[in-house]
């Protein structure tokens, strides 16, 4: 009855079977793994956003397959204010990164085919994978004094069916930025092999370090597809605006740009509303970010103050997004760990498992939890230590 591609294991892991019976049997959880921002208690104009969704213009049904020019003009204002100049003839407008993603592995896959990506890393991708029948392949982060690609691996992972190589800038959960020495490694393994570069953007304002991080906007020597969206830059998840800009040598970008376009007449997917909200949706992002990056640092500096105290505990470094990684005594598998987390401490986390880290040893922790349930929800966790 149904196809190969959607054969997946539906059953629950027992970690979510663990907090379905907790809170079933009535029973609270601190929950360290929030990263719903209108859930988080960030202050949001709402009148605001509300009056530009009831923009006059919306009534009016005029498609664009890139997206109206109203909002492709807001995406380009939102790189220039970064200092790069981009034509709005080369963004193209979805309605989320996952949507994007699905065009652009449409656009350069065949059946079969292979992506790399990341590990450690965010498991969204399998199930994308799995939808286009394309086949990912990890290449491996190291962690020695701060997260690295390892060029060496990622190298020899590059075959003939390779059509793309994934870099999620800063990486989610690791939080680590590409360096520059590396998105030119990175441009030059991609043009050698006539492979592109899909580079996803979506946490790129939120830097704990005090140089502007580079966008590979400004880094387009290969073909390259540049994600991001509201969701993160502005909070607004629930607006469903992303866009893909597509850079690189003009021979290729043409094509890509001229075929992209017929994928998403296709779906024609992007609502007027959100569209001429764009400009208003957009400029929420410079209050909501103040609002998340002061959080962000509160929680940093308490979880340094508490693990200070608790020295059998350590976190890894952080140069940017929501997240922090605890390596932790591995005395148990980490989803066991934090099965018995949340039974002997009401606290709700992530193992590392989740995302791909070797071993046990590590948990992965939202930043953007209100600060009160951080202190309280790390306090517990490092007791059990």
């Amino acid at each position: 009855m149904f196809s190969d591609r959607t054969h997946w294991d539906m059953s629950a892991n027992c970690l979510s079977e663990s907090l379905s019976r907790h809170r079933a049997a009535g029973k609270s959880a601190l929950d360290l793994t929030v990263s719903n921002p209108t859930a988080c208690g960030f202050h949001y104009d709402s009148h605001a956003i509300l009056q530009a969704l009831g923009n006059p213009s919306a009534l009016r049904y005029q498609p664009d397959p890139l997206g109206i020019p109203l909002a492709r003009q807001a995406v380009a204002g939102y790189y220039a204010d970064r200092g790069i100049q981009i034509s709005p003839e080369d963004i193209l407008l979805t309605t989320g990164t996952s949507e994007a993603y699905s065009f652009i592995f449409r656009l350069l896959c065949n059946p079969g085919d292979e992506i790399l990506i990341p590990h450690p890393g965010y498991p969204l991708l399998r199930f994308l994978a799995d939808i286009h029948d394309i086949r990912l392949v990890p290449y491996p982060l190291i962690y020695d004094h701060g997260w690295q690609i390892a060029f060496h691996s990622l190298r020899k992972a590059v075959t003939p069916r390779t059509r793309a190589i994934v870099v999620v800038h800063p990486n989610n959960p690791t939080g680590h930025f590409t360096s520059s020495a590396d998105m030119d490694a990175l441009n030059e393994i991609c043009s050698a092999a006539d492979i592109a570069l899909i580079a996803d953007e979506v946490f790129l304002d939120f830097s704990l370090t005090e140089n502007q991080p580079a966008s590979f906007v400004a880094r387009p020597s290969a073909l390259t597809f540049v994600l991001s969206g509201i969701s993160k830059i502005a909070g607004l998840p629930q607006m469903k605006l992303a866009w893909i800009v597509t850079r690189g040598p003009e021979s290729w970008k043409s094509h890509a740009r001229a075929r992209l376009e017929v994928i998403a007449d296709t779906y024609l997917s992007m609502n007027t509303p959100v569209q001429c909200a764009s400009p208003t949706l957009l400029a929420q992002r410079h209050n909501f970010q103040q609002q998340l990056m002061a959080r962000v640092r509160a929680n940093v500096a308490e979880l340094d103050r508490l693990l200070s105290i608790h020295k059998s505990c350590t976190r890894l470094e952080i140069e940017g997004g929501w997240y922090a990684i605890l390596r932790v005594p591995a005395t148990l598998p980490d989803e066991d760990l934090a099965i018995e987390l949340l039974a002997a401490k009401d606290v709700y986390l992530h193992p590392g498992h989740f995302y791909g880290f070797p071993g046990a040893g590590h948990l992965v922790v939202s930043l953007i939890t209100p600060e009160h349930d951080f202190s309280d929800g790390i306090s517990r966790l490092l007791s059990m230590f």
